[in-house]
């Protein structure tokens, strides 16, 4: 319904704000991400938001990026996973560092979000990851990664992508890596060459 909110940040609390938009004082909830990259009370903001409706409450929920509201709409279509839970994973994960837990099975980085245990933390990397790979960032599925699907070097592949990365510069970066490393290391290693 509402696409974004643009006004003057009126307030900041622990989990949400409030924008006033030509007179209209909006409560919009919020994660600790979006919360961080705002300026201080006073400053124009654009809120990018999400109307969550259900049959007894309709909540506005908001970001700072059209990347984290993308992440933040994938993670709500997964099987367990509210809105609150949503917002505490983007609270404790960048959408790029989540992008990169999914693509790397990474259960740890999920599960430092409040209420995500181990079980939907799974659930979560299981329902997203092919998403995470191919529509999230518009990739081109038949696009070849040159390696293996059990090389660590293709997931590498696919979370440089997730960074950003172009296709071609990611396949460029992990190429000069050692299959034998793990998906981090030669992450670490590609990023190094890329910066």
């Amino acid at each position: 319904m509402y696409y974004y909110i643009k006004g003057t940040l009126v307030q900041k609390c622990d989990n949400y704000i409030v924008v006033d938009a030509n007179g209209v004082g909006y409560m919009i909830n919020t994660s600790l991400t979006t919360l961080n990259n705002l300026g201080s009370s006073g400053t124009e903001v654009t809120i990018y938001t999400y109307l969550h409706v259900r049959e007894d409450a309709m909540e506005l929920f908001g970001f700072s990026s059209q990347e984290e509201k993308n992440m933040f709409v994938h993670l709500i279509s997964v099987s367990g996973v509210g809105p609150k839970a949503a917002l505490s994973i983007l609270s404790v994960a960048s959408p790029a560092k989540f992008a990169v837990a999914v693509v790397t099975n990474d259960v740890k980085t999920i599960t430092k979000a409040s209420g995500v245990g181990p079980k939907l933390a799974q659930r979560i990397i299981l329902e997203l990851k092919d998403k995470l790979k191919t529509d999230e960032l518009g990739i081109d599925a038949s696009e070849e990664i040159p390696f293996d699907a059990s090389d660590n070097r293709s997931e590498a592949i696919s979370a440089l992508i997730v960074l950003g990365y172009s296709p071609a510069d990611a396949q460029k970066a992990v190429s000069k890596a050692d299959a034998s490393l793990g998906v981090e290391e030669i992450i670490k290693k590609a990023l190094g060459s890329l910066l």
